[in-house]
Protein backbone atom coordinates (compact mmCIF):
# COMPACT_ATOMS: atom_id res chain seq x y z
CA UNK A 1 0.00 0.00 0.00
CA UNK A 2 1.24 3.62 -1.22
CA UNK A 3 1.39 6.45 1.31
CA UNK A 4 1.45 9.81 -0.39
CA UNK A 5 0.58 13.26 -0.14
CA UNK A 6 -2.58 15.03 -2.40
CA UNK A 7 -0.43 16.71 -4.30
CA UNK A 8 1.24 13.53 -5.43
CA UNK A 9 -1.75 11.12 -6.71
CA UNK A 10 -0.82 9.70 -9.96
CA UNK A 11 -2.71 11.16 -13.05
CA UNK A 12 -4.83 8.53 -13.17
CA UNK A 13 -6.27 8.75 -10.05
CA UNK A 14 -9.40 10.08 -10.70
CA UNK A 15 -9.95 8.57 -14.09
CA UNK A 16 -12.81 6.38 -14.98
CA UNK A 17 -11.34 3.50 -16.11
CA UNK A 18 -12.80 1.69 -19.42
CA UNK A 19 -14.05 -1.77 -19.30
CA UNK A 20 -12.18 -3.63 -22.30
CA UNK A 21 -14.22 -5.77 -24.70
CA UNK A 22 -13.42 -9.25 -24.50
CA UNK A 23 -14.54 -10.85 -27.75
CA UNK A 24 -15.35 -14.61 -25.97
CA UNK A 25 -17.69 -12.87 -24.21
CA UNK A 26 -19.41 -11.74 -27.57
CA UNK A 27 -19.21 -14.93 -28.57
CA UNK A 28 -20.40 -17.09 -25.76
CA UNK A 29 -23.62 -14.21 -25.73
CA UNK A 30 -24.11 -15.49 -29.57
CA UNK A 31 -24.12 -18.98 -28.57
CA UNK A 32 -26.29 -19.16 -25.85
CA UNK A 33 -28.85 -16.67 -28.44
CA UNK A 34 -28.37 -19.07 -31.05
CA UNK A 35 -28.73 -22.73 -28.77
CA UNK A 36 -30.24 -21.89 -25.39
CA UNK A 37 -29.70 -24.66 -22.96
CA UNK A 38 -27.46 -26.58 -24.78
CA UNK A 39 -24.85 -23.77 -25.14
CA UNK A 40 -25.93 -22.84 -21.27
CA UNK A 41 -24.63 -26.61 -20.39
CA UNK A 42 -21.37 -26.13 -22.64
CA UNK A 43 -19.93 -23.37 -20.66
CA UNK A 44 -21.07 -24.18 -17.49
CA UNK A 45 -18.83 -27.05 -18.13
CA UNK A 46 -16.36 -25.25 -19.24
CA UNK A 47 -15.91 -22.55 -16.72
CA UNK A 48 -17.81 -24.22 -13.69
CA UNK A 49 -18.46 -27.71 -14.01
CA UNK A 50 -20.82 -29.86 -15.59
CA UNK A 51 -24.55 -29.49 -14.46
CA UNK A 52 -27.47 -32.17 -15.69
CA UNK A 53 -30.52 -29.66 -14.33
CA UNK A 54 -29.63 -26.21 -15.19
CA UNK A 55 -32.65 -25.34 -12.43
CA UNK A 56 -32.67 -26.34 -8.59
CA UNK A 57 -35.47 -28.18 -7.77
CA UNK A 58 -37.84 -28.51 -4.96
CA UNK A 59 -35.96 -31.26 -3.34
CA UNK A 60 -32.53 -29.38 -3.39
CA UNK A 61 -34.48 -26.65 -1.94
CA UNK A 62 -35.66 -28.95 0.82
CA UNK A 63 -32.55 -30.81 1.23
CA UNK A 64 -30.61 -26.86 1.49
CA UNK A 65 -33.05 -25.99 4.48
CA UNK A 66 -32.00 -29.05 6.23
CA UNK A 67 -28.40 -28.33 5.38
CA UNK A 68 -28.26 -24.46 6.85
CA UNK A 69 -27.91 -23.91 10.39
CA UNK A 70 -31.34 -22.43 12.33
CA UNK A 71 -29.05 -19.37 13.61
CA UNK A 72 -27.61 -18.56 9.77
CA UNK A 73 -31.49 -18.81 8.36
CA UNK A 74 -32.13 -16.50 11.94
CA UNK A 75 -29.66 -13.87 10.60
CA UNK A 76 -30.68 -14.71 7.34
CA UNK A 77 -34.26 -13.32 7.82
CA UNK A 78 -33.15 -10.55 10.03
CA UNK A 79 -31.14 -9.04 7.09
CA UNK A 80 -34.15 -9.85 4.79
CA UNK A 81 -36.41 -7.86 7.19
CA UNK A 82 -33.95 -5.02 7.52
CA UNK A 83 -33.70 -4.31 3.75
CA UNK A 84 -37.57 -4.69 3.30
CA UNK A 85 -38.35 -2.12 5.72
CA UNK A 86 -36.00 0.37 3.82
CA UNK A 87 -36.92 -0.77 0.74
CA UNK A 88 -40.67 -0.08 1.84
CA UNK A 89 -39.74 3.23 2.82
CA UNK A 90 -37.78 4.17 -0.55
CA UNK A 91 -41.40 3.27 -2.33
CA UNK A 92 -43.25 5.00 0.07
CA UNK A 93 -41.85 8.52 -0.88
CA UNK A 94 -43.26 8.29 -4.42
CA UNK A 95 -46.58 8.65 -4.84
CA UNK A 96 -48.97 8.40 -8.18
CA UNK A 97 -50.76 12.06 -8.61
CA UNK A 98 -52.47 13.76 -10.90
CA UNK A 99 -52.69 18.05 -11.61
CA UNK A 100 -54.29 19.86 -13.74
CA UNK A 101 -52.37 22.57 -15.64
CA UNK A 102 -53.40 24.86 -19.13
CA UNK A 103 -55.76 22.60 -19.87
CA UNK A 104 -54.30 19.44 -19.41
CA UNK A 105 -54.66 16.63 -16.91
CA UNK A 106 -51.15 15.29 -16.59
CA UNK A 107 -49.92 12.52 -14.01
CA UNK A 108 -48.44 9.34 -13.29
CA UNK A 109 -48.01 6.19 -12.70
CA UNK A 110 -45.77 3.94 -10.58
CA UNK A 111 -45.67 0.34 -12.13
CA UNK A 112 -43.43 -2.56 -11.38
CA UNK A 113 -40.91 -4.53 -13.78
CA UNK A 114 -42.71 -7.57 -15.03
CA UNK A 115 -39.35 -10.25 -14.38
CA UNK A 116 -35.98 -9.50 -13.36
CA UNK A 117 -33.45 -11.41 -12.97
CA UNK A 118 -30.90 -11.41 -10.26
CA UNK A 119 -27.56 -12.33 -10.72
CA UNK A 120 -25.77 -13.53 -7.28
CA UNK A 121 -21.79 -14.20 -7.39
CA UNK A 122 -20.59 -17.19 -6.22
CA UNK A 123 -16.46 -17.40 -6.98
CA UNK A 124 -14.39 -16.90 -4.33
CA UNK A 125 -16.82 -16.74 -1.48
CA UNK A 126 -21.08 -17.72 -1.59
CA UNK A 127 -22.45 -14.44 -1.55
CA UNK A 128 -26.42 -15.14 -0.05
CA UNK A 129 -26.34 -11.02 0.64
CA UNK A 130 -26.34 -10.23 -2.76
CA UNK A 131 -29.35 -12.65 -3.09
CA UNK A 132 -31.05 -10.72 -0.50
CA UNK A 133 -30.15 -7.55 -1.75
CA UNK A 134 -31.23 -7.76 -5.66
CA UNK A 135 -34.35 -10.15 -4.38
CA UNK A 136 -35.95 -8.13 -1.97
CA UNK A 137 -36.00 -4.19 -3.41
CA UNK A 138 -37.64 -6.12 -6.45
CA UNK A 139 -40.56 -8.12 -4.29
CA UNK A 140 -41.34 -5.06 -2.61
CA UNK A 141 -41.42 -2.83 -5.63
CA UNK A 142 -44.28 -5.57 -7.20
CA UNK A 143 -41.91 -7.69 -9.65
CA UNK A 144 -44.31 -10.38 -10.64
CA UNK A 145 -41.59 -12.84 -10.80
CA UNK A 146 -37.65 -13.39 -9.67
CA UNK A 147 -35.19 -15.49 -11.60
CA UNK A 148 -32.19 -16.20 -9.46
CA UNK A 149 -28.82 -17.32 -11.24
CA UNK A 150 -25.90 -18.92 -9.04
CA UNK A 151 -22.70 -20.23 -10.05
CA UNK A 152 -21.76 -23.19 -7.99
CA UNK A 153 -24.17 -22.66 -5.89
CA UNK A 154 -24.51 -23.62 -2.05
CA UNK A 155 -27.55 -24.04 0.57
CA UNK A 156 -26.66 -21.15 2.39
CA UNK A 157 -27.39 -18.90 -1.36
CA UNK A 158 -30.64 -21.39 -2.20
CA UNK A 159 -32.22 -20.51 1.06
CA UNK A 160 -31.08 -16.67 0.86
CA UNK A 161 -32.64 -16.81 -2.43
CA UNK A 162 -35.82 -18.41 -1.40
CA UNK A 163 -36.65 -16.39 1.41
CA UNK A 164 -35.76 -12.83 0.29
CA UNK A 165 -38.10 -14.26 -3.12
CA UNK A 166 -36.73 -15.82 -5.67
CA UNK A 167 -39.32 -17.57 -8.01
CA UNK A 168 -36.78 -19.82 -9.80
CA UNK A 169 -33.19 -20.30 -9.13
CA UNK A 170 -30.42 -21.84 -11.60
CA UNK A 171 -27.54 -23.05 -11.02
CA UNK A 172 -25.45 -21.18 -13.40
CA UNK A 173 -23.16 -18.13 -13.39
CA UNK A 174 -20.57 -16.17 -15.83
CA UNK A 175 -21.73 -14.51 -18.98
CA UNK A 176 -23.35 -17.87 -19.56
CA UNK A 177 -26.29 -16.48 -16.47
CA UNK A 178 -25.92 -12.87 -18.08
CA UNK A 179 -26.92 -13.94 -21.83
CA UNK A 180 -29.95 -16.75 -21.09
CA UNK A 181 -31.41 -13.91 -18.62
CA UNK A 182 -31.27 -11.45 -21.45
CA UNK A 183 -32.17 -13.48 -24.22
CA UNK A 184 -34.20 -16.65 -22.91
CA UNK A 185 -33.37 -20.37 -23.25
CA UNK A 186 -35.57 -23.86 -23.04
CA UNK A 187 -35.49 -23.57 -19.79
CA UNK A 188 -34.76 -20.27 -18.67
CA UNK A 189 -36.96 -17.19 -18.71
CA UNK A 190 -36.12 -13.94 -20.59
CA UNK A 191 -36.34 -10.95 -17.83
CA UNK A 192 -36.68 -7.28 -18.16
CA UNK A 193 -33.99 -6.68 -15.86
CA UNK A 194 -30.59 -7.90 -14.77
CA UNK A 195 -29.45 -6.84 -11.34
CA UNK A 196 -26.35 -7.80 -9.39
CA UNK A 197 -22.46 -7.67 -8.85
CA UNK A 198 -20.37 -9.89 -10.90
CA UNK A 199 -16.73 -10.08 -12.40
CA UNK A 200 -15.00 -8.35 -14.97
CA UNK A 201 -16.63 -10.79 -17.32
CA UNK A 202 -20.21 -10.75 -16.00
CA UNK A 203 -20.08 -7.08 -16.26
CA UNK A 204 -19.02 -6.51 -20.07
CA UNK A 205 -22.23 -9.27 -20.39
CA UNK A 206 -24.17 -6.62 -18.92
CA UNK A 207 -23.12 -4.06 -20.71
CA UNK A 208 -23.20 -5.97 -24.44
CA UNK A 209 -26.86 -6.88 -23.37
CA UNK A 210 -27.73 -3.45 -22.39
CA UNK A 211 -30.79 -2.54 -24.58
CA UNK A 212 -32.18 -5.93 -25.14
CA UNK A 213 -33.19 -5.95 -21.17
CA UNK A 214 -31.92 -3.24 -18.23
CA UNK A 215 -29.31 -3.29 -16.00
CA UNK A 216 -28.58 -1.84 -12.62
CA UNK A 217 -25.26 0.10 -13.47
CA UNK A 218 -21.67 -1.73 -14.53
CA UNK A 219 -19.61 -2.38 -11.71
CA UNK A 220 -15.96 -2.62 -11.34
CA UNK A 221 -13.75 -3.49 -8.56
CA UNK A 222 -15.14 -2.84 -4.80
CA UNK A 223 -13.73 -0.08 -3.29
CA UNK A 224 -13.52 1.70 0.07
CA UNK A 225 -12.47 5.49 1.28
CA UNK A 226 -12.43 6.34 4.78
CA UNK A 227 -12.07 10.03 5.74
CA UNK A 228 -10.34 10.42 9.53
CA UNK A 229 -8.75 12.92 11.84
CA UNK A 230 -6.88 12.23 15.27
CA UNK A 231 -10.08 11.22 16.62
CA UNK A 232 -10.09 8.00 14.90
CA UNK A 233 -8.89 4.28 16.12
CA UNK A 234 -6.34 2.50 13.42
CA UNK A 235 -7.49 -0.38 14.34
CA UNK A 236 -11.48 0.10 13.04
CA UNK A 237 -9.62 1.00 9.90
CA UNK A 238 -7.24 -1.10 9.31
CA UNK A 239 -9.89 -3.62 10.12
CA UNK A 240 -12.27 -2.02 7.10
CA UNK A 241 -9.95 -1.14 4.84
CA UNK A 242 -9.17 -5.53 5.11
CA UNK A 243 -12.78 -6.00 5.08
CA UNK A 244 -12.66 -4.66 1.56
CA UNK A 245 -9.79 -5.82 0.28
CA UNK A 246 -10.47 -9.35 0.92
CA UNK A 247 -13.14 -9.08 -1.49
CA UNK A 248 -10.66 -9.43 -4.57
CA UNK A 249 -7.45 -8.70 -5.35
CA UNK A 250 -8.56 -6.06 -7.91
CA UNK A 251 -10.57 -4.06 -5.15
CA UNK A 252 -8.94 -1.20 -2.94
CA UNK A 253 -9.38 1.08 -0.36
CA UNK A 254 -8.32 4.57 0.47
CA UNK A 255 -7.80 6.20 3.42
CA UNK A 256 -7.79 9.95 3.22
CA UNK A 257 -6.33 11.96 6.46
CA UNK A 258 -4.60 14.98 7.91
CA UNK A 259 -2.74 12.99 10.57
CA UNK A 260 0.72 11.16 9.57
CA UNK A 261 0.70 9.41 12.98
CA UNK A 262 -2.81 7.58 12.30
CA UNK A 263 -1.79 6.78 9.19
CA UNK A 264 1.75 5.01 10.25
CA UNK A 265 -0.47 3.17 12.72
CA UNK A 266 -2.87 2.44 10.34
CA UNK A 267 0.05 0.45 8.10
CA UNK A 268 0.77 -1.32 11.37
CA UNK A 269 -2.63 -2.61 12.37
CA UNK A 270 -2.79 -4.16 8.95
CA UNK A 271 0.22 -6.04 9.23
CA UNK A 272 -0.79 -7.50 12.53
CA UNK A 273 -3.92 -8.42 10.99
CA UNK A 274 -2.82 -9.56 7.96
CA UNK A 275 -0.52 -12.17 10.46
CA UNK A 276 -3.57 -14.08 11.19
CA UNK A 277 -6.27 -13.35 8.34
CA UNK A 278 -7.12 -16.53 6.71
CA UNK A 279 -7.92 -14.43 3.22
CA UNK A 280 -4.45 -12.94 3.60
CA UNK A 281 -3.29 -13.64 0.35
CA UNK A 282 -6.58 -12.11 -1.70
CA UNK A 283 -6.39 -8.93 0.76
CA UNK A 284 -2.46 -8.62 0.42
CA UNK A 285 -2.79 -8.44 -3.71
CA UNK A 286 -5.57 -5.89 -3.26
CA UNK A 287 -3.25 -3.56 -0.62
CA UNK A 288 -1.05 -3.29 -3.68
CA UNK A 289 -3.88 -0.92 -5.58
CA UNK A 290 -4.93 0.53 -2.21
CA UNK A 291 -3.92 4.17 -0.97
CA UNK A 292 -3.00 6.60 1.87
CA UNK A 293 -3.29 9.71 0.89
CA UNK A 294 -2.25 12.83 3.19
CA UNK A 295 -3.65 16.12 3.26
CA UNK A 296 -3.42 19.51 4.84
CA UNK A 297 -7.18 19.68 5.95
CA UNK A 298 -10.08 17.92 5.95
CA UNK A 299 -11.04 20.56 3.29
CA UNK A 300 -8.93 18.57 0.74
CA UNK A 301 -10.50 15.26 1.91
CA UNK A 302 -14.11 16.09 1.03
CA UNK A 303 -12.67 17.25 -2.69
CA UNK A 304 -10.86 13.70 -2.88
CA UNK A 305 -14.06 12.01 -2.16
CA UNK A 306 -16.38 14.21 -4.19
CA UNK A 307 -13.99 13.52 -7.32
CA UNK A 308 -13.33 9.84 -6.86
CA UNK A 309 -17.09 8.91 -6.25
CA UNK A 310 -16.10 6.20 -4.10
CA UNK A 311 -18.48 2.60 -3.64
CA UNK A 312 -18.47 2.69 0.08
CA UNK A 313 -17.53 5.88 1.96
CA UNK A 314 -16.50 5.96 5.98
CA UNK A 315 -16.59 9.39 8.13
CA UNK A 316 -14.21 8.91 11.62
CA UNK A 317 -13.81 12.65 12.44
CA UNK A 318 -15.19 14.62 15.10
CA UNK A 319 -16.68 16.88 12.23
CA UNK A 320 -18.78 14.26 10.64
CA UNK A 321 -22.10 16.49 10.72
CA UNK A 322 -20.11 18.99 8.64
CA UNK A 323 -18.92 17.18 6.40
CA UNK A 324 -22.08 14.80 5.64
CA UNK A 325 -23.54 18.20 3.97
CA UNK A 326 -20.87 18.49 1.80
CA UNK A 327 -20.46 15.04 0.46
CA UNK A 328 -21.55 14.64 -2.91
CA UNK A 329 -20.60 11.67 -4.69
CA UNK A 330 -20.61 7.95 -2.94
CA UNK A 331 -22.50 5.22 -3.20
CA UNK A 332 -23.45 4.39 0.63
CA UNK A 333 -22.24 6.61 3.19
CA UNK A 334 -21.02 4.94 6.87
CA UNK A 335 -20.97 7.58 9.87
CA UNK A 336 -18.97 7.25 13.17
CA UNK A 337 -16.54 4.38 14.08
CA UNK A 338 -18.91 1.99 15.16
CA UNK A 339 -20.76 2.32 11.45
CA UNK A 340 -19.05 -0.58 10.06
CA UNK A 341 -19.25 -0.78 6.03
CA UNK A 342 -19.48 -4.69 6.93
CA UNK A 343 -23.08 -4.30 8.54
CA UNK A 344 -24.14 -2.48 5.29
CA UNK A 345 -23.26 -5.37 3.35
CA UNK A 346 -24.87 -7.36 5.25
CA UNK A 347 -28.07 -5.99 7.36
CA UNK A 348 -28.28 -2.50 7.83
CA UNK A 349 -30.84 -2.61 5.59
CA UNK A 350 -29.41 0.07 3.16
CA UNK A 351 -28.58 -1.87 -0.33
CA UNK A 352 -25.10 -3.18 -0.64
CA UNK A 353 -24.83 -3.39 -4.48
CA UNK A 354 -23.58 0.49 -5.36
CA UNK A 355 -21.49 1.80 -8.29
CA UNK A 356 -17.92 1.88 -8.87
CA UNK A 357 -15.71 3.47 -10.62
CA UNK A 358 -16.82 6.89 -10.56
CA UNK A 359 -19.98 5.65 -11.47
CA UNK A 360 -21.53 7.54 -8.24
CA UNK A 361 -21.38 10.87 -9.96
CA UNK A 362 -24.75 10.20 -11.52
CA UNK A 363 -26.09 7.02 -9.87
CA UNK A 364 -27.17 6.07 -6.26
CA UNK A 365 -27.04 2.25 -5.40
CA UNK A 366 -29.54 -0.62 -6.40
CA UNK A 367 -33.02 0.59 -4.34
CA UNK A 368 -36.55 -0.16 -5.27
CA UNK A 369 -36.66 2.45 -7.24
CA UNK A 370 -34.64 0.34 -10.23
CA UNK A 371 -37.94 -2.25 -9.90
CA UNK A 372 -40.70 0.55 -10.84
CA UNK A 373 -40.94 2.42 -14.03
CA UNK A 374 -42.36 5.87 -13.42
CA UNK A 375 -44.83 6.43 -16.31
CA UNK A 376 -46.67 10.02 -17.45
CA UNK A 377 -50.04 10.42 -18.94
CA UNK A 378 -51.61 13.46 -19.92
CA UNK A 379 -55.61 13.77 -21.19
CA UNK A 380 -56.91 17.42 -22.65
CA UNK A 381 -59.74 18.91 -21.56
CA UNK A 382 -62.13 19.89 -23.69
CA UNK A 383 -62.95 23.60 -24.52
CA UNK A 384 -59.64 24.50 -22.03
CA UNK A 385 -56.71 22.83 -24.38
CA UNK A 386 -57.00 24.96 -27.16
CA UNK A 387 -54.19 27.59 -25.87
CA UNK A 388 -51.96 24.73 -25.41
CA UNK A 389 -52.67 22.97 -29.16
CA UNK A 390 -52.32 26.42 -30.64
CA UNK A 391 -48.74 26.66 -28.54
CA UNK A 392 -47.76 22.96 -29.95
CA UNK A 393 -49.09 23.75 -33.50
CA UNK A 394 -46.66 27.42 -33.72
CA UNK A 395 -43.48 25.08 -32.21
CA UNK A 396 -44.33 22.31 -34.57
CA UNK A 397 -43.90 24.82 -37.72
CA UNK A 398 -40.87 26.79 -35.56
CA UNK A 399 -39.05 23.29 -36.08
CA UNK A 400 -40.76 22.60 -39.24
CA UNK A 401 -42.55 19.50 -38.27
CA UNK A 402 -45.83 20.38 -40.72
CA UNK A 403 -47.51 16.76 -39.99
CA UNK A 404 -47.42 17.86 -36.29
CA UNK A 405 -49.12 21.20 -37.05
CA UNK A 406 -51.57 19.36 -39.15
CA UNK A 407 -52.05 16.92 -35.97
CA UNK A 408 -52.59 19.81 -33.82
CA UNK A 409 -54.94 22.41 -35.74
CA UNK A 410 -57.24 19.67 -37.00
CA UNK A 411 -58.58 19.28 -32.94
CA UNK A 412 -58.49 23.13 -33.01
CA UNK A 413 -61.38 22.66 -35.67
Amino acid sequence: MKTIAYKDLPKDFFKYKEFEAISTVEKIISDIKQNGDDAVKKYCKQFDGEINELEVTQKEIEEAFKNVNSNVIKAIKQSISNVKIFAQAQLNSIKEFEIENNGMKLGQKIIPIEKTGAYVPGGNYPLPSSAIMSCVPAKVAGVKEIIMCSPKIKDITIVAGILAGADKIFKIGGVQAIAAMAYGTQSIPKVDKITGPGNKFVTYAKKQIFGNCGIDFLAGPSEVMIIADNMAKAELIAADMLAQCEHDVDANAILVTNNELLAKSVQEKISKFLKSLKTAEIAQKALENSYIIIVNNLDEAIEIANRKAPEHLELMTKENENLKKRLTCYGSLFLGSLSAEAIGDYCSGTNHILPTNKVARYSGGLSVFDFVKILTYQEAIPQKSREITNTAAFLAETEGLYAHKLACEIRLN
